[in-house]
């Protein structure tokens, strides 16, 4: 089946980004302690996400965010402002409207990026992958291996290593997670995670090592993906990427298309 971009599916895809992150925030929150200073918390139909211990966006962002929220914009900044974050929207063509956007632009806010969210029916029929790629799932015993492809494929500093690995591996017995390892010639050279919920597939998160890019381990790495949730009955498969990246460029590559453009806003 093919699927044709409603307003309903753009909120189906924007929901199922939402499911990604809470589960993931949910399992780092319940290590004893919550030593990652993780908070979530609901305002109107906003999910706010926040991790005092991994500073940035990708955690620490506002979504869902839509029309009749306006009062609830107070306390939100409220929420941001006592841990000491910046306020962070992630707005969606099927729930902003000029009335919302205005009441941002009053309280100061701006956009200041664009984020591409994509997506594709999982049907039958995907193009092979080059041979010399391996792609297996991750054992536990190597999510050092993950963190280290991770930390090589963002340019992460490596004392956030460890953190990583832990963050990641929380997730292994949790049937929504999966997790895999390419290798060309033995060598872990790319990672690839998919989260799957309610015939939903979201294309987690991916990296590959420098000195391995442009040999196709990305677009392998969402093929394998692809596979795995066909056999998980998927219907819908989803992902996201910077904007013209080489990772949209990957995902439309194998089918997928643009879903929306989520408006990045932040405060003046």
């Amino acid at each position: 089946m093919e699927f044709v971009l409603t307003k309903e599916l753009a909120k189906t895809v924007e929901q199922s980004e939402i499911d990604a992150l809470h589960s993931r925030l949910t399992a780092i929150q319940g290590i004893s302690g919550n030593p990652m200073g993780v908070e979530i918390k609901r305002f109107g139909n906003a999910t706010a996400f926040s991790v005092k211990g991994i500073p940035g966006p990708s955690f620490n962002t506002v979504k869902g965010l839509k029309e009749g929220d306006e009062k609830s914009l107070e306390d939100i900044i409220g929420f941001y402002n006592s841990r000491e974050i910046p306020v962070r929207f992630e707005l969606t063509p099927a729930h902003a409207s000029a009335d919302l956007l205005t009441y941002l632009s009053k309280k100061g806010f701006y956009q200041t990026d664009f984020h591409a969210s994509l997506y594709a029916s999982l049907s039958p029929g995907l193009n092979p992958i080059d041979p010399k790629i391996s792609i297996r799932k991750l054992e536990r015993s190597e999510f050092d291996i993950f963190a280290e492809v991770y930390v090589a494929g963002f340019q992460m500093p490596l004392f956030l290593k460890s953190g990583i690995a832990q963050n990641n591996e929380i997730l292994y017995d949790n049937e929504n997670w999966t997790f895999y390892l390419a290798s060309i010639e033995n060598e872990p050279a790319g990672i690839g995670v998919l989260f799957s919920k309610d015939g939903i597939a979201t294309l987690a998160a991916a990296a590959t090592v420098p000195h391995f890019r442009n040999r196709g381990i990305q677009r392998a790495l969402i093929i394998e993906r692809l596979k795995e949730a066909k056999l998980l009955n998927g219907k819908l498969v989803v992902g996201q990427a910077k904007f013209g990246s080489v990772s949209q460029n990957n995902m439309e590559r194998t089918g997928l298309k643009m879903a929306y453009t989520k408006a990045i806003w932040i405060q003046q």
